[in-house]
């Protein structure tokens, strides 16, 4: 059985040699870092593809750990296009942000291991919007 890590760079080595160009995420801690970090390893190996984040809000990380800014600044330095919803951390902005992740994509590659949550939410969005669905956890177990 292979890591996730692992699992997540040869899916996105597979969406790339089918053509795909813009992988998004949305900045979050876990898995949309993890994926954003993949993105930007297989860039080197795919120069064609961009990583596109769409976030929340400017002060998403306002109280995250130390190590966890250092990653997301690290991210957001990195990323060929940003696009930040609201300067302020508001309701309904982290659903908005899932909303607009799946809205204008093919696929969506996720991470999903339970049936409620945001991850469960945007996967229902996906699904309900005709997206390819990809669960890599499925691979795993």
């Amino acid at each position: 059985m292979m890591a996730l890590p692992a699992l997540l760079k040869a899916e996105i080595a597979k969406q790339a040699e089918a053509g795909a160009v813009c992988f998004r995420a949305g900045g979050a801690i876990g898995f949309d870092t993890l994926a954003a970090l993949c993105v930007i390893e297989q860039k080197k190996q795919y120069p064609h593809i961009r990583l596109e984040l769409i976030l929340p809000c400017r002060d998403q990380d306002v109280a995250w750990s130390e190590a966890d800014r250092r990653a997301y600044r690290f991210v957001l330095a990195e990323a060929d296009h940003v696009i930040c919803l609201h300067e302020r951390y508001c309701e309904g902005c982290m659903l908005e942000r899932d909303r607009r992740l799946v809205e204008g994509s093919d696929v969506c590659i996720a991470f999903l291991t339970k049936s409620k949550g945001g991850t469960a939410y945007t996967a229902s969005y996906a699904l309900k919007s005709g997206l390819e669905f990809v669960n890599l956890y499925d691979a795993m177990t």
